[in-house]
């Protein structure tokens, strides 16, 4: 008679989250194997995963980490977990998330579900209408520098689950394997790319900047999509004053404001006029400056609105030409446009939302 295992959780549970990492596509991590790999022995494998985690005894492998580019130039760092532990974060997840979701702030926006980047996109716009200024927040190196022991007192204010905690502490103690194969050891961050990532990255801010800005400065609106934030001020005073405010803030949790990438910006249009040097600002692949309008009466004004940002534009047009589309003169049109039109959807449709003559001329 098999021994009953420490941890209760279901091989339901497991099977929900493979289909759901499935679903999510993603690439190998450090073992090299690929979702269709995994499936060659798709009931084993589940088998061994769930065995390991109801027992305890699962450990979680290295993270892959691999360099993106960022529109804004330079690389982003991405850890990629394999297959199967994407599975295990993602059986974590699904017990976490629920307990978390009523707890986060209306004005959290990223990766959380019903909410979209075009709906913080939306009250950025309206807020921009009303208020003059805004504080356009850059903390530098969120995600490589979330403080281990702050994130781990949040998880257990929220559960008392001794399963998933013991894998969220395992996981952020996890090595990152670099590009030439060295492995180096981790003390704080959690890396882009994982499954839970995202869920752990929101429940640090809610603390160390959500729930101090409704404590601290109630009447003041934001909204911070993961670790991107816009803050919407009455006056530049108000706005410099809660610059320093929040820097000390982030000091406390140990993080820093990148001094050089956090900027006041005054919301210039036609009927705010004030001489200010910085009038626009970037917020999730949009630049919000003054802008050109057309009135319900046909006529011209000047306004304040979000449409392309210049990165994003130049970071479609880098895509396309590595498409080399001019070289496919042998693949069927039908089948290019198979490949290309996917891609060219998700752009119009969400560069599109308001200003849609920069999709059809990214030029």
């Amino acid at each position: 008679m098999s021994q009953p295992k420490p941890f209760t959780i279901s091989k339901r549970s497991v099977w929900e989250a493979y289909e759901r990492v499935k679903a999510n596509r993603g690439a190998a991590g450090v073992d090299g194997q690929s979702i269709e790999e995994f499936e060659e022995n798709l009931q084993g494998n589940l088998y061994i995963l769930w065995n390991r985690l109801s027992s305890g005894s699962y450990m979680p492998p290295a993270v892959r980490r691999v360099d993106i580019p960022k529109a804004s130039g330079g690389t982003r760092p991405l850890g990629i977990p394999t297959v199967a532990d994407r599975i295990a974060q993602m059986v974590v997840k699904d017990v976490l998330e629920p307990i978390l979701e009523p707890c986060f702030h209306a004005s959290s926006y990223g990766y959380r579900p019903h909410k979209s980047a075009h709906d913080a996109l939306a009250v950025a716009r309206q807020r921009c209408w009303c208020l003059d200024w805004v504080l356009d927040v850059d903390i530098k190196g969120f995600f490589d520098n979330i403080d281990h022991r702050l994130l781990m007192k949040a998880v257990r204010r929220h559960t008392d689950c001794k399963w998933v905690v013991l894998y969220i502490e395992r996981w952020l103690a996890a090595p990152v394997q670099m590009p030439d194969g060295k492995r180096q050891a981790r003390d704080k961050g959690t890396p882009q790319g994982g499954v839970i990532s995202p869920l752990l990255a929101n429940l640090f801010l809610h603390y160390a900047f959500d729930s101090w800005m409704a404590r601290t400065f109630p009447v003041i609106g934001f909204e911070r999509y993961a670790d991107d934030v816009v803050i919407h001020c009455k006056s530049h005073a108000q706005a410099t004053m809660l610059r320093g405010a929040l820097e000390q803030r982030l000091a406390v949790c140990k993080l820093e404001m990148s001094p050089s990438k956090t900027k006041i910006v005054y919301c210039k249009d036609g009927k705010r006029t004030e001489d200010y040097p910085e009038i626009s600002f970037d917020f999730l692949g949009y630049t919000f400056r003054p802008r050109k309008s057309k009135a319900s009466d046909g006529s011209i004004f000047l306004s304040f609105l979000p449409a392309m940002s210049g990165r994003a534009a130049k970071a479609i047009r880098q895509i396309v030409r590595d498409w080399k589309l001019q070289r496919r003169t042998l693949v069927p049109l039908g089948e290019v446009a198979r490949r290309i039109n996917p891609v060219l959807r998700g752009w119009i449709t969400y560069y599109g939302s308001w200003v849609s003559r920069p999709i059809r001329s990214p030029r």
